[in-house]
């Protein structure tokens, strides 16, 4: 995992880098307000090379749309920047909000924001008690931030997939783990620019992989299964295949026998013994059917 801050008006400008992969900082608030720092808490983070996000506190008593078109206009966004909707609402503008008004106005903004922003990473921060008791989709955009101050980094005891814990608020910052191996692997992401776990690979290797892995146990009838306990796909197919031909010539030759013996019904042959014989070469047929009947002449 990697560490990270999340910074407002409340934290100085001129915060600590060291130690960090990534800062994500408030932008704005409802309709009117934009973080004064802003601009300087952002530029501290990009000359330490750090990944930057930035996040919107919302009225929900507002439109979704209208919240977001300003943050859009006042977030310094650039490519590679997360942007995450801040969903809590225990403050005076969000508390009389009704909780389903509360899962729509998220639910519409994270849309909004992810049409307007197709090509950057927007998700959502909420704490613990958000998540269980507001939340009924689990929608968090493309990635969950969790808050659950007090608990070990990067264990926020939920079972949902989380990207972002925050985890402390020591020394009047809060401070957060981010799932990634490192700040390269984080910037990729951010950037939608992972590496493919399939580059490089052809359709002779999915082939190989699919038709010469040699791990489907073989028929326990197989004449080779003491050598060969396990076929490559490939070959179950050929003998299943091969069973197939034996159980369509085993329906002709039985056929045959049956339509045979039909016709001697009534040309004064024993009917009981038409039966009985046809009954035996049914049940003695293998690949091939040879019945022989012989009326008593009566």
């Amino acid at each position: 995992m990697i560490h990270g801050i999340d910074v407002s008006a409340y934290q100085p400008e001129t915060y600590s880098t060291a130690g960090l992969d990534f800062v994500i900082v408030k932008a704005t608030e409802g309709l009117s307000y934009t973080n004064p720092r802003l601009a300087a808490q952002t530029q501290r983070a990009r000359d330490a090379g750090l990944v930057v996000g930035f996040y919107h506190y919302p009225h929900m008593v507002n439109s979704p749309q209208a919240e977001a078109d300003y943050f859009l206009a006042h977030a310094p966004i650039r490519p590679g920047d997360v942007i995450v909707f801040d969903w809590e609402g225990y403050d005076t503008a969000n508390k009389g909000v009704p909780r389903a008004r509360q899962v729509a106005y998220r639910d519409a903004w994270l849309a909004y924001v992810k049409g307007k922003l197709p090509g950057h990473r927007v998700g959502m921060y909420c704490n613990t008690d958000y998540w269980l008791n507001v939340d009924t989709s689990s929608n968090c955009g493309d990635f969950l931030w969790i808050a659950t101050a007090g608990a070990p980094a990067g264990q926020p005891g939920i079972k949902a997939n989380w990207l972002i814990h925050q985890y402390s608020t020591t020394g009047g910052i809060d401070h957060d783990v981010a799932d990634f191996p490192d700040r390269a692997a984080l910037s990729a992401w951010a950037h939608m620019t992972e590496e493919d776990p399939m580059a490089g690979i052809t359709k002779q290797d999915i082939f190989d992989a699919v038709w010469k892995t040699d791990q489907i146990t073989a028929p326990a009838d197989a004449a080779d299964l003491k050598t060969n306990p396990t076929w490559q796909p490939q070959s179950y197919l050929k003998g299943i295949d091969q069973r197939l031909q034996q159980l369509l010539k085993q329906e002709a030759a039985q056929t045959a026998a049956l339509t045979a013996l039909a016709k001697l019904i009534g040309t004064g042959v024993d009917t009981a013994a038409v039966v009985a014989a046809v009954q035996k070469a049914i049940a003695d047929a293998v690949v091939s059917v040879d019945v022989h009947v012989t009326g008593n002449g009566a």
